[in-house]
This record gives structure tokens, C-alpha cells and sequence, in this order.
């Protein structure tokens, strides 16, 4: 049995709207939710990016079971990792034993903003290391100092703690980023097909922390209106590799997409209406060895796709034994 959850774009949808459909996906069945946090959209059609850790709030207010977390937060550059550990604390006083805190390495497009230089990957890594560490320590609620190759603190302490401090997860693209995540992390994210990276997460912990992966889709009520919404809200789908975590501005995004002409759908995008499409990718993420999944559906009707979900997908998963039939 997989948890299903539901991701939260705050690159599409403005901020009222983003608790909103929280709110619904909690009410449609979803397990858990995970939140963009983003400085700048991918493309400046989306036309949205707002602070995560303000919208976390309302979502604490506005939900009561589900689960709710960061996908993810970058906590090298943009903010500090002692302003990350207070701020999740805090999300997770708010909603207690609901919150994970997602982290990743980041990418160029929300953490330039400051005007520092792009690390290498390597050094990312080194430095999220380095930050999940302080962020760990801080959460001892005991007064904090701290000088290490990439971050100071100094005289820190964090007052409001939850009663269950929430885990940490980390996101991973590849075997080496998996590997690490397994022996810093309480579990895997990752957006990448296949099993090469859950495999090498499990080789570095075999413990059984929990791998989230994700399935990116666009409901409609037919397979060509899908494709249409895809190219105009989410023409990144296309642009990967260093291209994706190295490009600076929505701008470069709108150049890389123009340059490659008509946008590319990947293969693997779930579009349109039949609800066993979305049941052969979530059975191949669940085959791959994942045990949670978050379903993007991508562009302006999320209220269509979460009644498509609630009445067709849902109760097929349940058919197939794919989740847990709800009580």
C-alpha cells in the first residue's frame, strides 16, 4: 500500500488560493500535501511565488489530518539554515505531528537573489550537510554556536518547539545525492523515473525511511486541451539537467523553452480524462519502491481534478488495492 499525496504549486496559484486547495485535497482523500518554495515562478506566465512559510500557516489553520510539508525548501543561500529550523518549528507547533521539513540543494533561479555565487553540486551537497546539522541542533532547544566551513551561528536558541520534532526529508536527483540523503535524512523525495535513485538510497539505509516520488499530470476532459494546458502553464517540462537547477531568471526559462521550440511534453506527463493512466504510473512509482506519492496537476483547474480524483481515480486505487480503502 502507497500514501497518496498532492502537491501544492505555489509558482501557479496565489496564496488564498493555494489553502484553498489544500483544504480540498485533505477533503478529496489525499494523505499528505507538499508546498513549492519558490522566490521566482519557472516562467513568468505562472505568474505566481509567494512565501511558503507565510501560506504554511494558513494551511495549519485550515486543515486538521492531513499531512503538510516543504517540496522543498533550499536552506544554503536564500535563508539561513537557524531562520529554517525556527520557522519549521514553528509550522510544526502549529499542526503537531503533521509537518516535514523537505530540503534540497536548490536551484540558481530562486537562490541567486542575494548575489552570491552558484556553488558546484558538490558543494551544495556539503553545504545542506552542513545545514541539516545546525538545523538538528537547534531544535535541542538549548542555547547554539556554530562556526563551520559554510554557516555561523552564534548565541541561538529556538523557544517555541513542537512537542514531536518534525522529520526531515531530502531531495535527490541522482545515487550520489540519494546515498547522502540516506545518512542524513529521514527519507528520500525525489521527482526522477525509475528506481536508480530509490535503490541507492536504500543502499546507503535499508531502515525503511520513507520514499516520496511524484507523478506530474494534467486532467482534462480530453487528451488534446490537457497537451494544450501543459504548453502554456508548465512549458519547463522539457528542460533538465544542469539547465534546470543552473538558469538564473523566468526570462532564461522563456529563452531555453523558445529555443527548443514547440514545448516537449515528457513521455511520462498523465494527460487527459482516463483514470487507468494515472493508476499504471502511480503502480509504477509503487513498483520502483515508492511508498508515497504526490500527484502536480498541473495549470488552473484543480478543483476539476480534485473531483476527478475523489469519484474515479480514487475509488479504482482502492479497487486495485494500490491504498487503503478510507474508513
Amino acid at each position: 500500500m502507497i500514501k497518496l499525496g498532492y502537491a501544492l504549486s505555489s509558482e501557479e496559484h496565489e496564496p488564498k488560493k493555494l489553502i484553498a486547495h489544500a483544504q480540498m485535497a485533505e477533503s478529496a482523500g489525499f494523505k499528505f500535501l507538499l508546498i513549492s518554495d519558490h522566490f521566482h515562478p519557472w516562467v513568468s506566465q505562472q505568474g505566481e511565488s509567494s512565501f511558503v512559510w507565510s501560506v504554511l500557516g494558513g494551511i495549519a489553520q485550515a486543515t486538521q489530518r492531513v499531512s503538510v510539508g516543504t517540496g522543498v525548501t533550499c536552506p544554503i543561500m536564500r535563508i539561513h539554515p537557524a531562520v529554517i529550523a525556527q520557522a519549521a518549528a514553528t509550522i510544526a507547533d502549529m499542526m503537531p505531528g503533521r509537518f516535514f521539513l523537505g530540503l534540497g540543494t536548490g536551484e540558481y533561479l530562486n537562490e541567486h537573489i542575494l548575489g552570491y555565487p552558484w556553488p558546484r553540486v558538490e558543494t551544495r551537497q556539503e553545504m545542506l550537510a552542513e545545514a541539516i546539522h545546525i538545523i538538528r541542533e537547534l531544535w535541542k532547544g538549548e542555547e547554539y554556536s556554530y562556526e563551520g566551513n559554510y554557516f555561523m551561528v552564534r548565541d541561538a536558541r529556538i523557544y517555541t518547539l513542537p512537542e514531536k520534532l518534525p522529520p526531515i526529508y531530502m531531495a535527490a536527483s541522482g545515487p550520489d545525492s540519494a546515498e547522502l540523503a540516506a545518512g542524513i535524512s529521514d527519507g528520500l523525495i525525489s521527482t526522477t523515473p525509475g528506481d536508480e535513485v530509490v535503490k541507492a538510497f536504500k543502499k546507503g539505509d535499508s531502515s525503511g525511511k520513507p520514499c516520496f516520488g511524484s507523478v506530474k499530470v494534467c486532467w482534462a476532459y480530453s487528451m488534446e486541451e490537457a497537451k494544450e494546458v501543459v504548453k502554456k502553464w508548465w512549458p519547463v517540462s522539457g528542460i533538465s539537467g544542469l539547465l534546470h537547477v543552473d538558469l538564473p531568471t523566468p526570462k532564461h526559462f522563456e529563452d531555453a523553452v523558445e529555443a527548443m521550440g514547440e514545448p516537449k511534453i515528457p513521455e511520462d506527463s498523465i494527460l487527459g480524462p482516463n483514470p487507468n493512466s494515472y493508476l499504471r504510473a502511480i503502480r509504477s512509482l509503487q513498483e520502483n519502491s515508492y511508498d508515497h506519492v504526490y500527484i502536480h496537476q498541473v495549470g488552473p483547474d484543480q478543483e476539476g481534478f480534485l473531483k476527478f480524483f475523489k469519484t474515479e481515480l480514487l475509488p479504482l486505487l482502492e479497487k486495485e488495492d494500490v491504498v487503503q480503502e478510507a474508513v
